[in-house]
C-alpha cells in the first residue's frame, strides 16, 4: 500500500541539524526529569500493599487522604483509578504488620469514615525483596536487549549501522521514560514490557530503512551519501507511515477503551511508536551519515574467481 502517487522527494538530511537540536533537547530534558523528579515506580518495583476501593459516588482525594492520615497512614499514596469513584491506595511495607492486616485496616478505616458501604475490589501484596529483584532484573533485561541488538546489527550490516541503531534505541527509551517522569505516571511491569516492545518496533523500522540504504549504496552509481540516504528514506516513507498509523490506531483504542489496567502499557507503546518512527528517519539515518558511511564500506567482498552479487 502506497500513500503517495509519486515517490516523495523530501531532503531529510538537510534538516538533520534541526533534528539533532530537537533530539538533544528531548534527551537532556528527559535525563534532568529522571534526576529531579524520578520515576513513579509501581508496587511491582517498590514493594508494599495496594488496595483498590470503589465508592458509591465521587469522592475527593483530599478527603480520603485525611481519613487515612487520621488513622496513622499519612504516608499512603492515594490516587483516582479511572473514575472519581474508584480510589487506589498504595502503602509501603511496615515492620511487624502483615500485608493482610494492613489492607484490612485501610479498608476498615475508609469504610467507617466515609459513612457509606464501600467495595473492596482488589488487594495486591509485593514484598520489598521481590520489588528490588524485579527492578534489577528489569534493568538487566533492557541492557541485555540493547547489547544483543547491537551485536545483531553489526553482524548483519556494518559497525556504523550498529552504532546508529543503538543510538536510536537509547534515544527512544530515554525519551519515553522521561515522559513518564514528567507526567508521574505509574511505572510497573506492563510498562516495562511495553518499553521492550518499543525497542523491537523501533529496531524493525530501522532495519527496513538500513536495508534500503545498503541496497541503494550498492546500486546507485551516482550521488553522495546524503543523496542516497535521502532517496532510501523517501522510498521507505510510505511503508513507515502506514505501519506506524495502523499500529497507532490499535494503541489508541487500547488507550481510551482498554481500561486503567493497561493504560500505562498502551501509553508507553503509543509514545514509543511515535518516537521510534521519528528516530528511524532523523536519528538512526543521521547517525550513519555523521559516522562517514560511503560506498566502499558497503560493497560486498569479491572472492577470487567470483562475481559480485548485487543482492543486499
Amino acid at each position: 500500500m502506497n500513500l503517495f502517487k509519486k515517490q516523495p522527494q523530501i531532503n531529510f538530511m538537510d534538516k538533520r541539524q534541526i533534528a539533532m537540536v530537537v533530539s538533544g533537547f528531548l534527551l537532556v530534558s528527559a535525563i534532568i526529569l529522571l534526576i529531579v523528579r524520578g520515576i513513579n515506580f509501581g508496587i511491582d518495583f517498590t514493594g508494599g500493599t495496594l488496595v483498590e476501593v470503589g465508592y458509591p459516588e465521587a469522592v475527593e482525594l483530599s478527603e480520603v487522604r485525611g481519613h487515612l492520615e487520621g488513622a496513622g497512614y499519612g504516608d499512603a499514596i492515594v490516587q483516582q483509578f479511572g473514575t472519581p469513584r474508584d480510589i487506589l491506595v498504595r502503602l509501603a511495607p511496615r515492620v511487624g504488620v502483615s500485608d493482610k492486616t494492613l489492607s484490612n485496616d485501610v479498608f476498615k478505616t475508609l469504610n467507617t469514615e466515609s459513612g457509606a458501604e464501600l467495595e473492596l475490589r482488589r488487594v495486591e501484596f509485593v514484598g520489598p525483596q521481590v520489588g528490588d529483584e524485579l527492578t534489577e532484573d528489569g534493568g538487566l533485561a533492557m541492557l541485555y536487549t540493547l547489547i544483543a541488538i547491537s551485536i545483531y546489527v553489526m553482524l548483519r550490516f556494518e559497525w556504523r549501522f550498529s552504532i546508529g541503531a543503538l543510538i536510536a534505541l537509547v534515544h527512544d527509551v530515554v525519551i519515553t521514560i522521561g515522559l513518564f517522569s514528567l507526567l508521574q505516571m505509574e511505572f510497573d511491569l506492563p510498562v516495562l514490557a511495553a518499553l521492550l516492545a518499543v525497542i523491537g518496533y523501533s529496531l524493525n523500522d530501522t532495519i527496513v530503512v538500513y536495508d534500503r540504504i545498503r541496497e541503494n549504496f550498492r546500486k546507485m552509481r551516482k550521488g553522495s551519501p546524503q543523496q542516497i540516504i535521502d532517496t532510501s528514506l523517501n522510498q521507505t516513507l510510505s511503508r513507515t507511515l502506514v505501519t506506524s498509523l495502523t499500529t497507532m490506531l490499535v494503541l489508541l483504542a487500547l488507550f481510551f477503551l482498554g481500561g486503567e489496567i493497561i493504560h500505562g502499557f498502551a501509553f508507553a507503546l503509543l509514545v514509543g511508536v511515535i518516537v521510534g518512527t521519528y528516530s528511524s528517519i532523523f536519528v538512526a539515518s543521521v547517525a550513519v551519515l555523521m559516522l562517514g558511511i560511503n560506498k566502499e564500506d558497503l560493497m560486498p567482498v569479491k572472492k577470487e574467481g567470483a562475481k559480485i552479487d548485487d543482492m543486499p
